[in-house]
């Protein structure tokens, strides 16, 4: 099993939250704090899941409640960079569209 890891980056206007390994039961009270964090700092929340390789119902639980927090606060987080089964689960779930990046931002990804 591959270990989980976050990281964040501060920019003007947003944050970034770098994940890296399993978004799985293990991992989930890790991720959502990090990404409620996230949400607190910044109307704009970028999670790149460039590194992550397993993506299961807890980790799509901690995005929807991000997702449910940053709305309340007037933001947004996007998801980005997603491959392989993190892609297809975000697919299956339909949080692709919701947690869609601006045009820009897939462009740069």
């Amino acid at each position: 099993m591959a270990s989980f890891e976050a990281r964040t980056a501060a920019e003007p206007g947003r944050v970034t939250v770098f994940l890296a390994g399993d978004c799985d039961l293990t991992a989930r009270d890790r991720l959502t704090a990090v990404l409620l964090d996230a949400v607190s700092r910044s109307k704009a929340v970028f999670v790149d899941l460039a590194e992550v390789g397993f993506l299961d119902s807890t980790g799509v639980h901690a995005l929807v409640t991000a997702h449910h927090a940053a709305r309340g606060q007037g933001g947004r987080i996007y998801v980005t960079k997603a491959a392989g089964a993190a892609a297809a689960v975000l697919e299956l779930t339909g949080l692709d569209t919701l947690l869609k990046a601006p045009a820009e931002e897939r462009r740069h990804a």
